[in-house]
């Protein structure tokens, strides 16, 4: 089993998610003069812990990542031709929206600004599956999604044990959990091809920063929400801003005293 020319040369998304480059994204507007290119640079010390860029970076690629993810989800549910691609693409819509709501939910926290649409080379993506019809949708879309997905995971274990920041570790590990979820289920379809996957998950796309950046959004346009399905079972993290000191991580409330 091979990709479509049109998969192998734009079905790569470690460097849209790569911290180096993500990193960059929206300094202006969080009133940063110069950026690091190491990830390592502390923007902001927060009562949740330090945040840095890598850490900031990291919130923007889950949000990117889910603004085509999801509506990828409900593709694959109209033109999927087995029950396993089908599937897939419940988890997807399932997945994204609850890691969404932890990203909308902690971004004001943090004061990062979140993108309202994907980057170039996720749109494309998108474009790619658009245009697929009957059996060869199936094969692009379990092979891009493996592919993608498989790309991030190795940066969502690095942001979580090294993070210092209580809210991205929380979202870290939400993320973890979803993606590995993601992976599974591309690879229950039967049509992943290991050899391209890989190859194209450690081989760097040729293509400037710019196609890989999510752009900011306009000034006063309203977030989108990525909508939870009826039949959700995927949970955002609970996030209480009283209850996550320190960048020690989200620890439970304090119980209520007793009655009388």
């Amino acid at each position: 089993m091979r990709f479509s020319r049109n998969v192998v040369g734009t079905a790569f998304v470690g460097g849209a998610l790569s911290l180096t480059l993500a990193a960059l994204a929206y300094p202006s507007m969080l009133g940063l003069e110069t950026v690091s290119t190491s990830g390592d640079r502390i923007i902001a010390n927060t009562q949740w812990g330090p945040l840095t860029e890598s850490d900031r970076a990291f919130v923007v690629a889950v949000r990117a990542a889910g603004l085509w993810e999801y509506p990828v989800g409900f593709i694959g549910l109209q033109k999927g031709q087995s029950p396993a691609v089908k599937t897939a693409s419940e988890h997807l819509i399932d997945g994204h929206a609850a890691l969404d709501t932890t990203c909308r939910k902690i971004a004001p926290m943090l004061n990062i600004t979140l993108p309202n649409v994907a980057s170039p080379q996720q749109i494309g993506f998108v474009n790619t599956l658009q245009a697929a019809q009957g059996q060869q949708f199936d094969i692009e879309f379990a092979n891009i999604l493996r592919m993608t997905h498989g790309s991030i995971f190795n940066t969502v274990a690095k942001v979580r044990s090294t993070t210092k920041n209580g809210l991205v570790r929380a979202l870290a590990d939400q993320a973890n959990d979803t993606v590995l979820d993601h992976i599974t289920v591309m690879e229950k379809t039967n049509l992943v091809d290991y050899d391209q996957t890989l190859f194209k998950q450690t081989t760097p796309p040729k293509l400037p920063s710019s196609d890989m950046t999510p752009p900011p959004p306009n000034v006063g346009e309203p977030m989108i929400v990525l909508t939870p399905p009826p039949t959700a079972t995927s949970t955002p993290v609970d996030i209480d801003a009283a209850s996550v000191v320190g960048g020690g991580g989200v620890t439970p409330a304090p119980a209520p005293p007793p009655a009388g």
